[in-house]
């Protein structure tokens, strides 16, 4: 089978729109002996590590992009009709970085229903990037549906002159009549301008069968019912990864812009330093990049310098012996040793710049009465952080253990959770920005799953299946149910008895196998 990589691919997180799995997409690539792959998610690189990390392990090239989106003027809110998508692809740590930023522009000053650039942002950050036109939603396919030819050369000629030979034409077909009449107009333009194309898919699923699923969770991420004539859907099953031959049935003729990807693949080499990598690598994974590609164990918390001119760890060993004496009543040699191992421990893996900014956002909240909690999780079983003030659960009186929370055989950062006043909280988190530098801190994001019950109700609602026949099989499902519930496999018919094999829901059945 010859080679194709899939440069514009939406995993599982192109949220509610995306069905690519990334574990299962890795091994499909796998089997199929192609070198790379990319991951170009609709505005946001949130699966990013996971997808890295993943290739990586499986001796693939992981190609990291976003499929964007851009209007004019990201500042305006006239016209939401004027955005348009995007694929920006890194072809090094500068590109990298660079995508980074745009995305985190896109949300922090574009956002306007979507997370937006401009081409104003992009000019100046367009170092280290490979570009391609996008699907039928960018500007340059827009233009020549409205049959504006000329406008759309004009932009074309644009991204050529920003991105020289990192500009491609994308061509792509999903059976669709606009895709047909645009990729004939962008096939002249690439003769016309000299501008190279390249063949891609818009992968949302994996496999061709998987297209009413992802049908299903349109509808799901826009509240409608299958059955709405009104509601947005993909018109074909062609959105899947597809081989080399099917992409060549698509596109007849263009074996260039197939083989193109492979050109674009070989200029993409972007390395991040992963902790879970490098622990891979030391256990004998050779498809791991060498040591010195995946950094040595430092990491990279900002400096705490004491106002006392003490060094850090003088200062925090202070703080915890004081705070001994302060504590106990009656200090035996259990809590002697287990402070000066523990001040050990924290020191040797370099975690007392960690304790001491930790400490010190807690103490100035509680020094400008804003409410703290007392700390919950493993960081409560620290001793030197209960005497130091940045806990007040006293693990000695508990039996709390403190190889929970830092194991001297299992390196990784502690992590302490701390519960401010939500009214309040904007103060400390102000008040870090301006001690350690607004680019040393940052909100994380979390993600959620769709929970056995909810996902069944979703799904439901979606099919118009009556509310009685779902709420009989959700009150059956624990809250926390095992990976595949004995209930479902009732209801679904899979026990085995002939009575049972009468399944409720079979679309719900289709996507429960």
């Amino acid at each position: 089978m010859k080679e194709f990589v899939h440069l514009h691919l939406h995993t599982e997180y192109s949220l509610l729109d995306g069905l690519a799995r990334i574990d299962k997409l890795v091994d499909i690539i796998k089997e199929r002996g192609v070198r790379a792959v990319a991951i170009t998610d609709h505005g946001n690189m949130h699966g990013v590590i996971k997808f890295f990390e993943a290739c990586v392990q499986k001796g693939i090239k992981p190609i990291i992009g976003e499929e964007f989106y851009i209007c004019h003027d990201m500042t305006s809110r006239a016209n939401r009709e004027d955005t348009g998508h995007l694929i920006l692809l890194a072809k090094n740590n500068t590109g990298y970085q660079n995508l980074l930023k745009l995305s985190s522009f896109a949300y922090l000053d574009g956002m306007y229903y979507k997370p937006r650039i401009d081409y104003k942002l992009l000019e100046k950050h367009s170092e280290g990037l490979i570009c391609l036109s996008a699907c039928l939603a960018g500007h340059i396919p827009q233009l020549i549906l409205k049959r504006q030819y000329d406008e759309a050369d004009k932009l074309a000629l644009w991204f050529k002159n920003l991105f020289g030979e990192d500009f491609y034409l994308e061509l792509q077909n999903h059976n669709l009549p606009e895709e047909k009449e645009v990729l004939v107009k962008l096939r002249e333009m690439s003769e016309r301008l000299g501008i190279k194309t390249v063949a891609t898919n818009d992968v949302h699923y994996l496999n061709k069968e998987d297209s009413e699923l992802q049908d299903v969770l349109l509808c799901v991420q826009m509240g409608k019912t299958y059955d709405d004539p009104d509601r947005m859907k993909f018109e074909t099953q062609e959105f899947y990864l597809k081989t080399y031959d099917e992409m060549l049935e698509a596109l007849p003729g263009c074996e260039d812009a197939l083989d193109r990807t492979i050109e674009i693949a070989d200029k993409c080499n972007v390395t991040i330093k992963t902790k879970s990598l490098r622990e891979a690598a030391e256990g004998g994974n050779t498809n791991v990049p060498k040591e010195d590609q995946l950094g040595a164990t430092e990491n990279f918390i900002p400096k705490y310098v004491p106002d006392t001119g003490e060094s850090s760890f003088e200062f925090l060993s202070r703080l915890a012996w004081e705070g001994l004496e302060r504590n106990y009543k009656t200090i035996t040699q259990e809590h002697k040793d287990r402070l000066q191992m523990e001040l050990d421990t924290i020191h040797k893996l370099g975690y007392v710049e960690y304790f001491l900014i930790v400490w010190d956002y807690i103490n100035f909240a509680r020094e400008n009465d804003i409410p703290v909690g007392p700390g919950r999780g493993s960081g409560a079983g620290s001793l030197v952080a209960y005497c130091s003030g940045i806990t007040q659960v006293d693990p000695m009186r508990y039996d709390l253990f403190f190889d929970r929370f830092i194991n001297p055989e299992r390196v990784s950062m502690p992590d302490f959770d701390v519960d401010f006043c939500m009214d309040r909280r904007r103060e400390v988190i102000e008040y870090a920005k301006r001690r350690y530098g607004a680019d040393h801190v940052s909100n994380i994001v979390t993600y959620g799953n769709m929970q056995a019950k909810n996902s069944i109700k979703d799904v439901a609602r979606v099919l118009r299946y009556p509310y009685s026949e779902v709420d009989k099989i959700t009150k059956e499902i624990p809250n926390k149910p095992v990976k595949k519930p004995p209930v479902l496999k009732y209801y679904f018919g899979t026990t085995g008895k002939e009575e049972d094999k009468q399944y409720i829901i079979p679309e719900l059945r289709a996507m429960y196998d």
